[in-house]
């Protein structure tokens, strides 16, 4: 499935944008809470960005709950973008609506589209987040018909960008995440693996079918698949089929607030083998857990050890700033987003959404995330890191080209 042709789309936009907004569909068909007259209301209210040089972002992350260690990490990395960028020389300006803070998706789809339709109210030309697939779909979809440009951040889930032509992101895909994950793991040599997933979350289940899938093209047999749910605190059963699967490696594609649980039930049932997972993994607790984490490994959108300028440059003012406990990727990649619409808004010569649009397709961009091109589906392709633990520790170990080969690796 392939987006329409975006000159097309952008041309037909201008010319029924009365029809389109009047069109919107309800939030709550979305997953949210506002009725269609909110969601029409607050889309009517897009800026068209004029020509002041001021590009108005709406932003939205997860701010409070189990993950709000991403939207603190977001709401710094914004802060620090936007007074780097207001301070440069570039001609153009940031500024962030809803008051300069991040609006709370609280990681629910539902609370999702009401935080998409609060920093709506307050005409934005674009919008940064989220960083979970499940709240950005009906984010996505809403915006695609609002026309509204929506830059993802760490929704890795293939259909968000397929929702239209105004989404864009700066993350790989969970397609690709899965396939660089068995690529390591037949670099590693292993020939038999198991798998443990999360059966009622998308992010989960698009990574252990793409790891399954390539596994299997790279002859390593997965020997156990088992399910759990994201609420679950016992994980004794699976771990102990995977142990009886012979598996070498344990994959498990889920999100931070398990792993340390997840590792913990493996190491106790005799796992003695490599435990693996996806970027859900950056900021996982490993308090207590030293030992039962070596051998631990995670692909990721960038290593704060990558020796690369940009990487340290931004490492360095972060650290500086906020400390170290909130220096993850979604920090990273909520920075690179802003840059990202400045040179859009420079591509294009102008701060209004459509012109953002435009200056957006087709990027290449060079930012803490690294190299990126942004395919014809608004999809980024681009180097993935692959991190270990070690003391308990995040440590880069290496980084994979888009090809599956290692283009840098830590000394």
């Amino acid at each position: 499935m392939k987006k329409r042709n975006r000159v097309l789309a952008l041309t037909v936009a201008a010319a029924m944008s009365a029809s389109l907004l009047a069109g919107c569909g309800s939030s709550a068909q979305q997953g949210g809470a506002a009725s269609s007259e909110t969601t029409t209301s607050t889309a009517a209210a897009a800026s068209d960005g004029g020509e002041d040089n001021i590009i108005r972002v709406g932003v939205v992350c997860s701010m409070t709950g189990g993950s709000a260690i991403y939207g603190e990490g977001a709401q710094n990395a914004i802060d620090m973008a936007v007074e780097e960028i207001n301070a440069g020389d570039s001609g153009y300006k940031t500024e962030i609506v809803n008051g300069g803070k991040v609006a709370d998706d609280a990681k629910d789809a539902k609370q999702a589209m009401n935080a998409y339709n609060k920093v709506m109210a307050d005409s934005p030309e674009a919008i940064v987040g989220s960083f979970f697939s499940s709240v950005t779909l009906p984010m996505a979809e809403q915006a695609s018909k609002d026309g509204m440009l929506l830059l993802a951040t760490g929704a890795t889930n293939a259909d968000v960008t397929l929702k239209g032509s105004t989404i864009f992101r700066n993350c790989f895909i969970d397609p690709y995440q899965g396939k660089m994950a068995a690529l390591f793991a037949k670099d590693k040599g292993f020939t038999k693996a198991a798998v443990i997933y999360a059966k009622d979350d998308d992010y989960s289940n698009g990574l252990k079918d793409a790891f399954i899938e390539n596994c299997e093209a790279n002859g390593i047999v997965v020997a156990y698949t088992g399910e759990c749910m994201t609420t679950d605190t016992d994980y004794s059963s699976q771990a102990a089929q995977a142990v009886a699967s012979g598996a070498e490696l344990l994959y498990y594609p889920c999100f931070l607030d398990t792993v340390p649980l997840l590792v913990g039930a493996a190491r106790n049932a005799g796992f003695t083998g490599a435990i693996m997972g996806g970027d859900g993994w950056d900021g996982s607790d490993t308090t207590g857990l030293s030992a039962q984490f070596d051998d631990c490994y995670f692909t990721n959108h960038y290593s704060s050890e990558d020796t690369a300028p940009a990487v340290q440059n931004f490492v360095q003012k972060y650290t500086e700033k906020y400390g170290t406990e909130s220096l993850n990727a979604c920090a990273a990649l909520y920075y690179d987003a802003m840059y990202m619409l400045v040179q859009a808004a420079e591509n294009a010569g102008g701060t209004d959404t459509a012109s953002l649009v435009k200056g957006m397709t087709g990027m290449s961009f060079t930012g803490v995330g690294g190299d990126i091109m942004l395919d014809e589906n608004g999809d980024a392709i681009k180097s993935i890191a692959i991190n270990t633990y070690v003391d308990g520790a995040v440590k880069w170990t290496e980084t994979l080209g888009s090809d599956g080969k290692v283009v840098s690796k830590a000394e």
